[in-house]
């Protein structure tokens, strides 16, 4: 069946005089059928019809159709009812349909809460950095991209890693507070499985954090803080940032090993992540950074983070090279020359 653009298309060639063969060959429609069509008036007829016009298809009437305003009713005074309990209700009014359509129905009508639109969370300059980790497949394995984004001029800190662990994440920040030369206030984790040891917010309860990384948040001077869990809104600083690494840095670019992905995530770092016009604030980081931040931030510790464990480790090995204590007598040589009699 050839539909009437189809057929315009023909007239207008062959007005144009382009062969019947031809039109064979372009439209994959039979020389003989086409010369019918032009014998017999059909392509002059389909002009002046105007081509095909269909009619909407006929409503067809539902069971459920008498019941439906009862549903809207229901719906608009108490919007949260369920629509198994609606089904309920029409059923007991005489509705002897099927549930799967009174469901669909109470999803088309149920009256829905305006979304409220989120509130943008700004930080002042120096007061707060967000840390994510985040997953990439390379063809040596996967590695983690740690990323520190201070939340006020959004310049970026990025390292991959081959693992996601405690002495990580400390070797990873204490690197991050060197490039920026300075701490923020406090740090914005997520469920961070090295920081994070229980969340029980959400039921009311308390949030536990690592002893060991508490530790090591006192020595730098920084307060850690943790999202709430499902509450993505409160770390969309960094978020954000794991988006545009894959895309603006990750992908399609070719990597040798290790060293080379963090050499060339350095220079991304330089050359364009941190010296675009960010999208939210109409700045450059680097810009917003040196103006407002860096003198914004706490100062650095005078020498890095000794793990709890770490120390105790020194301490033993210390104890482990103390020379034990060898007692000399001192005796007459008499003493000496009757004891060789």
């Amino acid at each position: 069946m050839y539909g009437w653009e189809i057929r315009m298309q023909l007239r207008h060639y062959l007005e144009r005089g382009v062969s019947k063969a031809e039109l064979s060959r372009r439209f994959g429609i039979n020389r003989r059928t086409i010369h019918a069509w032009t014998e017999s008036g059909q392509l002059d007829r389909d002009l002046s019809s105007g081509g095909s016009r269909y009619s909407p298809r006929p409503r067809v009437a539902h069971k459920l159709d008498p019941y439906k305003e009862l549903i809207e009713v229901r719906l608009e005074e108490f919007p949260k009812l369920s629509a198994m309990r609606l089904f309920d209700e029409v059923r007991a009014a005489g509705y002897d349909g099927g549930y799967s359509r009174v469901r669909d129905y109470v999803r088309e009508v149920r009256p829905r809460a305006p979304q409220e639109a989120p509130v943008r969370f700004e930080t002042p300059a120096g007061h707060q950095g967000q840390v994510d980790f985040g997953t990439f497949r390379l063809p040596w394995g996967r590695r983690h991209a740690l990323l520190v984004v201070l939340g006020y001029s959004r310049l970026l800190w990025l390292r991959f890693y081959s693992r996601q662990t405690m002495p990580v994440l400390i070797e990873g920040l204490e690197s991050a507070f060197g490039r920026f030369g300075g701490v923020p206030e406090e740090l914005l984790f997520d469920q961070m499985r090295a920081v994070v040891v229980s969340d029980d917010r959400a039921s009311g309860g308390e949030l536990a954090l690592n002893a060991e990384f508490l530790r090591f948040a006192a020595h730098w001077g920084f307060v850690p803080r943790s999202c709430r869990p499902y509450r993505a809104q409160t770390k969309g600083k960094v978020e954000r940032p794991i988006r545009y690494v894959r895309e603006s840095f990750f992908y399609g670019r070719p990597f040798t090993n290790d060293a080379d992905l963090n050499e060339q995530a350095s220079r991304w770092l330089e050359g364009t992540a941190n010296v675009r016009r960010h999208g939210t604030t109409g700045e450059r980081p680097v810009d917003r950074f040196e103006r407002d931040e860096r003198q914004a931030l706490r100062p650095l510790a005078s020498h890095p983070y000794r793990a709890l464990g770490a120390r105790q480790q020194e301490a033993a090995a210390r104890r482990r090279l103390v020379a034990p204590t060898v007692q000399v007598q001192r005796r007459s040589l008499r003493e000496y020359s009757e004891a060789v009699r």
